[in-house]
């Protein structure tokens, strides 16, 4: 079970609570360095966020940078650095600078492949290029999510699922789109899900469940106030509750039993941006998948069911 965050600074429990994960553990390859730095800005001290903006500025400068001139640059001192990046899960500087070259070879390699990479959307871009932008991110947001699931977190919650355990939803604006998304799946075969797009009847919901019961909180930034609520009720309640969110060291994250991340970015008129919503319903499809997959012997005779009784609605000439 997730506990509450300690008084540590953010960038220590961007891996995992308790010791910094590896540099190659799953905890700490399941986001690129860069975009794992920029979604726990909101926490950093003073001395993190100088070394932060430092690197996010000019990633490649600090390829070269030594503990002391990094340490320089930023107006930091050198055991900040060596912290700085134990907290991030790396040895030190050297393995840190390493595996940002090997992120920023991943974007040249993109940028050569597609020529759309950056994601940036133009006034003066053409539809077969905005085209193109929003199909690389959509694709690549997914590949990426997938590649880093916990598996483990979402075997638990599809078994709690798929043993009738019923399902709570919670998400505002586009994540709602997203527990809407999963509701109507679980009903489609057979399974208790509600969910409501208005934030008051969610905390009804949440206020109601118990043990028998699986809440899913879906928040792309990890800080939806309503969700978070929501989540921290139906916990209290004893729900298990699952966190769908792009930010492994939010609040949303750290109030939830299982965490499934999402990978996308979200940052002013980008093709990125968009893909964040495709990211999620990618983690809610797998989700869905596994708990169709584990109810296999009687998935045929529920979806039978529930086609039989929307047969009537389609218009046939």
């Amino acid at each position: 079970m997730h506990t509450d965050m300690t008084p540590q600074s953010v960038p220590e429990q961007i891996g995992a609570m308790g010791s910094p994960p590896s540099a190659q553990s799953p905890e700490a390859g399941a986001l690129p360095l860069t975009e794992r730095i920029r979604r726990a800005r909101d926490g950093f001290s003073a001395t993190e966020e100088a070394l932060a903006a430092q690197i996010l500025t000019d990633p490649r400068a600090a390829l070269s940078a030594t503990t002391a001139s990094l340490a320089r640059a930023a107006g930091v001192s050198q055991a900040s650095v060596v912290r700085f990046a134990r907290a991030l899960g790396y040895s030190g500087l050297p393995e840190l600078r390493l595996a940002l070259a090997q992120e920023l070879s991943r974007q040249d390699l993109e940028r050569e492949q597609a020529g759309v990479a950056q994601g940036q959307i133009n006034a003066d871009d053409t539809l077969e290029e905005l085209a193109a932008k929003i199909a690389f991110h959509e694709a690549r947001s997914i590949e990426q999510t997938v590649a880093g699931l916990n598996l483990d977190a979402l075997e638990r919650a599809a078994r709690a699922i798929a043993d009738h355990a019923p399902v709570t939803a919670f998400g505002v604006g586009a994540s709602g789109l997203v527990a809407s998304d999963l509701s109507q799946k679980l009903q489609r075969i057979g399974l208790p899900c509600q969910f409501s797009p208005d934030t008051h009847v969610q905390l009804v919901h949440a206020a109601l469940l118990d043990t028998d019961d699986v809440a899913v909180g879906i928040s792309f930034s990890g800080r939806t106030a309503e969700v978070l609520r929501a989540l921290r009720l139906a916990h209290g309640r004893g729900a298990l509750t699952v966190a769908v969110t792009g930010n492994p060291a939010s609040p949303i994250a750290a109030a939830a039993d299982l965490v499934l991340v999402t990978i996308a970015r979200e940052t002013e008129l980008r093709a990125a941006a968009l893909a964040s919503r495709m990211a999620q319903l990618a983690v809610i499809d797998v989700l869905f998948a596994r708990v169709a997959q584990l109810r296999y012997d009687d998935l045929g005779a529920a979806l039978e069911m529930t086609r039989a009784a929307v047969d009537g609605q389609r218009v046939r000439e």
